[in-house]
């Protein structure tokens, strides 16, 4: 038997002079357990999560209460490895429930919320949240947030009926959101309105605890007729502006907050950036001319970011191929004020046509304020440009600690280069750059478009992070040597099996590298066409593993997969890293891509920094 390993909350040197430099820190979600148990054909798998700020051998007891009986502890001495433990000793014929204890200097804290199994529940792999689908809807993108500040997290729903691409003519359907409980309880649906049309570059959606209040909030681009979950409608809704083309070319724009809790509009303000000329938004360089039709000027994007250290703003974007608007705001005391604008403007910028179909936030300079990589430039949490690499536009976008022997936080991205850009020089179709500074790793394949790509540590016979993308000829290291063949997917990624590497995610399907698929979710599909990508890949509950999250293929349900796959490690949750945490907030944002750790986690690792965090309401407990 291999022996446990805990992975201590320790800071590594980097992280230490990040902290050290750092002016507040960050509030975030005062999370519960999030215990789940899953059954299996030789018993029950119970996971739970650890916090980030608890000590990293915190232990733990592990209570089953079978109904008509008392509840009986499962473990002999408290638990300080895994954070998942096996029931193979219940009677499932009856309803059982479980539920964790922490245990400090001996003393047990009030039991964590439990997790329920019906009498003769089936097995199998998932929890089913069945959905309020609309007629010719489809359940697309989500995002969790902790709406009604109880500890764990609820799941705002995009329902997507037909949308249409920016260059394209035609009416869309409506975007809706819904919001629903983990246990599927239907909580509220806001409809956006005739005046707000749908489609993967249109309908950009945050949902985060932008006031500190313990309760997250929903924000996205609305219109006139956009009306919040009470009925309440916002603008004029005798307003109809979509043209004979079914675009939205005039009228208008508005960015709203709403309850999380409730889906009531509580904010609203005009939209930053106004529209202005529609040929002002051009795709200089390799990506075309200047067009009136609407398909540059309705290119956005969205984040949330730490800009003051403390609380998260959002963060509405315009427009990458040529000009570049990026508009934070924050939401304080009721009140939704803009924090700063930045903005491009033209050709002769040099942070112009550097925007990705998606984005990433970090703090890449460890003063303890986050920055946005916006493709291939990087904007300083003041609003001001910190550095542009001038490699301009590509489909993805991967940032975190991908060279553990480089300081600092790097980015990997690739390009759409085939064409001459703004300065008449050919760019790289993939490159490797320094968030810091944007000093350059590795660049390669001069001109070519590189239509996808990915970056992490996937194979354990290589230090560091692995690089594959369309046309690299197979997998490379951080200096862009090859190492080995490509894997077949060029998708997303997971944390599933027991290891520190990541696996392999695609569809329905999830593989480890060179050992092929290891987990299909039958019955389900992914979301986005040929980008085959989840409703939502994130650690929602259970141990730092990473949950699935899929639509049934009659759109009626959606399936919260987790793994029941021992691990040797302990990890906090990985919601409690900032980097991470954010990543989950913009994965449905443009196309979308997987979120990412804000320091390394793969082969050889033995320790992982503690997050310089502080929990909303710390001193409120929480089960």
């Amino acid at each position: 038997m291999k022996k446990t390993i805990v992975l201590k909350s320790l800071l590594l040197g980097l992280c230490v002079c990040f902290a050290a430099h750092a002016s507040a820190q960050r509030q975030m979600e005062n999370l519960g357990r999030g215990v789940v148990a899953i059954r299996q054909a030789d018993g029950v798998f119970v996971s739970w999560r650890l916090l980030g700020t608890e000590p990293a051998d915190l232990g733990f007891n592990v209570y089953r209460q079978t109904e008509g009986l008392k509840a009986v502890k499962l473990n002999d001495g408290p638990l300080t490895g895994p954070t998942h433990f096996v029931d193979r000793t219940a009677d499932l014929t009856k309803t059982n429930s479980w539920y964790v204890c922490a245990v400090q200097k001996r003393r047990e804290s009030a039991p964590s919320k439990a997790f329920t199994l019906q009498a003769d529940a089936p097995v199998r792999q998932y929890v089913s949240i069945p959905l309020r689908t609309p007629e010719r809807y489809a359940p697309n993108d989500c995002s969790v947030g902790d709406l009604d500040g109880d500890g764990e997290y609820e799941l705002i729903v995009h329902m997507a009926g037909r949308g249409i691409d920016n260059p394209s003519n035609g009416f869309s359907d409506i975007p809706i959101f819904q919001a629903y409980e983990l246990d599927g309880t239907f909580l509220w649906e806001i409809n956006l309105g005739v005046n707000i049309r749908e489609g993967a570059h249109y309908t950009q959606f945050m949902v985060a605890d932008l006031d500190g209040d313990g309760k997250a909030e929903f924000a996205c681009k609305t219109g006139d007729g956009t009306k919040d979950a009470l009925g309440n409608v916002i603008g004029d809704a005798s307003k109809d502006w979509r043209d004979r083309n079914g675009k939205i070319l005039t009228g208008p724009e508005y960015l709203t907050v709403f309850s999380g809790e409730t889906g009531a509009a509580l904010a609203t303000a005009d939209y930053i950036p106004a529209r202005g000329a529609l040929d002002g938004w051009g795709g200089w360089g390799g990506n075309g001319g200047n067009d009136s039709n609407g398909n540059r000027i309705d290119r956005f994007l969205a984040c949330v970011a730490y800009l003051d250290g403390k609380l998260p703003s959002v963060v509405m974007c315009r427009g990458y191929y040529g000009r570049s608007v990026l508009a934070a705001w924050d939401y304080r005391d009721g009140q939704l004020t803009s924090r700063w604008v930045f903005d491009s403007k033209d050709r002769d910028n040099p942070f112009s046509g550097q925007g990705n179909h998606n984005l990433s936030v970090a703090d890449v300079d460890g003063d303890g304020f986050d920055e946005i990589i916006y493709g291939s430039m990087v904007v300083d949490h003041d609003g001001t440009g910190l550095f542009s690499t001038g490699f301009r536009h590509g489909d993805a976008l991967h940032v975190s600690d991908l060279d553990p022997d480089v300081p600092g936080l790097e980015v990997f991205g690739i390009h759409e280069n085939e064409a001459e850009g703004m300065d008449g020089a050919i760019g790289p179709g993939a490159a490797l750059y320094c968030a810091r500074d944007g000093k350059v790793l590795f660049r390669m394949n001069e001109g070519m478009d590189a239509g996808r790509g990915v970056a992490e540590d996937i194979w354990d016979g290589n230090r560091g992070a692995e690089i594959w993308f369309s046309g690299s000829g197979g997998l490379l290291n951080t200096k862009g040597e090859r190492i080995g063949d490509a894997p077949r997917s060029v998708n997303f990624l997971i944390w599933w099996d027991g290891q520190l590497t990541r696996q392999l995610l695609d569809g329905n399907r999830i593989e480890r590298y060179g050992e092929g698929v290891i987990f299909t979710a039958e019955d389900c599909q992914s979301n986005n066409g040929s980008k085959s990508t989840p409703a939502l890949s994130a650690d929602i509950w259970g141990d730092w593993r990473e949950e699935l999250i899929l639509r049934t293929r009659d759109n009626k349900e959606l399936r919260i997969f987790t793994t029941t796959i021992p691990t040797e490690y302990r990890m906090y949750t990985l919601m409690h890293d900032p980097v991470y945490r954010l990543g989950v907030a913009w994965e449905n944002v443009g196309y979308n891509q997987p979120p990412h750790l804000g320091f390394w986690l793969g082969a050889g690792v033995d320790k992982a920094p503690r997050p310089n965090i502080v929990l909303t309401g710390a001193g409120k407990k929480r089960k």
